[in-house]
């Protein structure tokens, strides 16, 4: 993994927001693994000389798997206001996914049902309301297209466990190295090809519209479709 340093897109005395390479976890989990949250206190702490704990809030995940925005609090103020954000509607969200197959329209609305299973980490979305299952919804826009691939342009309106990944599935498209959701190989370096693109949010103390822009992966692919977007 590279320093996190380098990552920083955004920084100020409440808020540091970093670009998570694909692989990285946001926070803690069984595995033990070093996480993102890990090597920020760290950053923190040796570029501020900070004694004793660094405090990190962190108000919303990203897969594993996916590279992107991730957003973190410094101060508990920071963090309360930045959690009633993201549950709500108030944080706006696009992704970029490099997919094997086009959507039957260029651009449109998917809704559907989704069942999270957490025994295998994983999301069913259904076209028909199911009893337990819960709403998700987002737009997409194709706007790339590579002899093999298509860059699909996705915002939220949902935050469901796995939404884009089981959405897109249940409609025969798959995400490049996504194994988990139906693509044939996983990518060398074991991410998939989905990126957190971009985010538009009230600044939670300032209150300044904010927004970011990460960019893409180091990775040929990546690079070709983010060149044909300028």
């Amino acid at each position: 993994m590279s320093d996190v340093s380098s990552r920083i897109l955004y920084e100020d005395n409440h808020l540091i927001i970093i670009n998570k390479e694909c692989g990285e976890l946001v926070q803690g989990d069984q595995t033990g693994d070093v996480t993102l949250a890990d090597e920020v206190k760290n950053y923190l702490k040796e570029t501020y000389n900070k004694q004793g704990n660094v405090y990190l809030g962190i108000p919303h995940r990203l897969d594993r798997p996916t590279s992107g925005i991730v957003v973190y609090a410094k101060t508990e103020k920071a963090l309360i206001r930045l959690n009633e954000a993201f549950k709500g509607t108030q944080v706006k969200k696009t992704y970029w996914a490099v997919v094997d197959n086009a959507p039957n329209k260029a651009e449109g609305t998917l809704v559907h049902y989704v069942i999270r299973n957490s025994a295998q980490n994983k999301t069913v979305a259904y076209s028909i309301e199911k009893k337990g299952s819960k709403v998700a919804k987002l737009d997409y826009k194709i706007i790339g297209q590579s002899d093999k691939f298509y860059l699909l342009e996705i915002a939220l309106h949902t935050g469901r466990h796995h939404q884009i990944r089981s959405q897109l599935a249940a409609i025969g498209v798959h995400i490049k190295g996504d194994l988990k959701y139906g693509y044939p190989r996983s990518d060398n370096d074991g991410g998939i090809h989905l990126h957190a693109r971009k985010i538009v949010f009230t600044h939670p103390v300032k209150k300044e519209e904010i927004t970011i822009v990460a960019p893409v992966p180091n990775e040929t692919l990546w690079k070709f479709f983010e060149n044909s977007q300028k």
